[in-house]
């Protein structure tokens, strides 16, 4: 979309026609309205994807009649991680180095006097103003320049905090290192902390989260965070004052449908009880509790035991309700003998499964085609190995609230083999 394209869409007849036509086919809209000169059809047709798009990640303000880019939209946090930035962020002021779409701001703005979003893209800032206006959102400053060049002209204090989501794309590819984006987090670790006493750092869930101390020395908080049980985003959160201090790590688990917020504090340093054999229910983490690490810290609260040494898969005699993950039924756990395997599968008429895999030899898509199993979404084999690294698998039934009626039936851990 260019800035002339995005003037047509400010027309309210342009805007009225892209609302009537909200559920169509994009190609379809472009094709039935081609070759109409006085309608920017093009913009209008990446519109109606963006907006169908933002429906399922921005379900509130996407009531709104906000308008978008397609990269920025893809790239924006969600509603639901905005949120929760937002419940522990508030203050006078906050500047958002890497405004973008500007859902962070948004919601930041609930609890600042005074936002400043900043974006190099005059398209981009072109659009938030629009958004702004049309959420009644009066108190986000829009400045489009380059953000730490921006930061450097403010007085040391100015802001209460500073949030930036670091650009990860670069040339040939995409990278997670903090060095790597753009701002440069750990370039600008101490000018942040002159104009600002708390930063919060958006990063990949996949950034390795172990020596992040030695990179920016004021982290004292790491928040890994996972919306309806995919991991989506971790928050680093730097203090001037933390910098002699301990990191601590949390795990969040939201819902896209719920306002619970589920939270695993701790440092991960207990020790790791190891299960004699597999028992009768089984469980698998969050994968935010999974990703900071704080597996063990759910296996002392709810008094669960590991199946191995090196995955977190728990195992208890007890269901847990409300368990922060996916909670199984255990039909049966038994030794992995390739030869003798089809005979188990046979004796539980098993022919379809969903195959998950740690610590195991064979792939999902190996392990399928080698026994021609078909998906399901109930019956689960787990292909790992036990406490002795004696390869395994645990054939369960996924739990769900209310079912337990239809999960009857003996638990067979280590029974006769295969």
């Amino acid at each position: 979309m260019t800035l002339d394209e995005l003037q047509g869409l400010f027309d309210q007849e342009v805007q009225s026609l892209i609302h009537s036509h909200n559920s169509d086919d994009p190609a379809a809209f472009a094709m039935q309205f081609h070759g109409r000169s006085d309608l920017p059809v093009r913009a209008m047709a990446e519109q109606i994807a963006c907006r169908q798009k933002a429906a399922k990640k921005l379900p509130a303000l996407s009531q709104h009649n906000l308008l978008y880019t397609p990269l920025a939209l893809e790239q924006s946090s969600g509603e639901r991680t905005a949120e929760y930035k937002a419940s522990f962020m508030s203050g006078n002021r906050v500047i958002d180095l890497s405004g973008g779409l500007g859902v962070d701001s948004i919601f930041l703005a609930k609890g600042f006097q005074e936002v400043v979003y900043c974006e190099r893209d005059p398209l981009l800032c072109a659009v938030v103003e629009h958004n702004l206006k049309q959420c009644c959102i009066a108190n986000v400053q829009v400045k489009p320049c380059e953000s730490i060049s921006l930061l450097a002209e403010y007085p040391d204090d100015f802001f209460d905090w500073i949030f930036v989501d670091p650009a990860r794309r670069e040339e040939g590819g995409r990278s997670i290192a903090l060095e790597a984006a753009s701002p440069d987090v750990v370039a600008s670790h101490d000018m942040m902390l002159s104009k600002a006493q708390k930063v919060c750092i958006k990063a990949s869930p996949a950034l390795e989260i172990s020596g992040l101390k030695t990179l920016l020395p004021a982290l004292h908080t790491i928040i890994v965070v996972s919306v309806d049980r995919e991991c989506k985003e971790i928050m680093l959160l730097l203090d001037r004052e933390a910098c002699e201090k301990p990191v601590t790590v949390n795990a969040v688990c939201l819902s896209s449908d719920s306002e619970v917020v589920i939270e695993i504090v701790g440092d991960g340093v207990v020790d790791r009880p190891l299960a004699f054999s597999v028992k009768e229910y089984f469980y698998e983490p969050d994968p935010a509790i999974i990703k900071a690490r704080l597996s063990i810290m759910l296996a002392k609260d709810y008094t669960l035991q590991f199946v191995n040494k090196s995955v977190d898969y728990l195992t208890s005699d007890h269901k847990i309700a409300a368990f922060p993950g996916r909670t199984f039924r255990v039909i049966e756990s038994v030794p992995y003998k390739p030869k003798s395997f089809r005979g188990f599968l046979n004796r539980h008429a098993i022919t379809g499964a969903s195959i998950q895999r740690r610590d195991f030899p064979l792939s999902p898509e190996e392990l399928r085609k080698k026994f021609r199993l078909l998906e399901s979404e109930r019956a689960f084999l787990f292909f790992t190995r036990d406490r002795e690294g004696h390869p395994i698998c645990i054939y369960a039934l996924r739990c769900f609230p209310g079912d337990e009626a239809a999960l009857s039936g003996p638990c067979q851990s280590g029974g006769p083999g295969c």
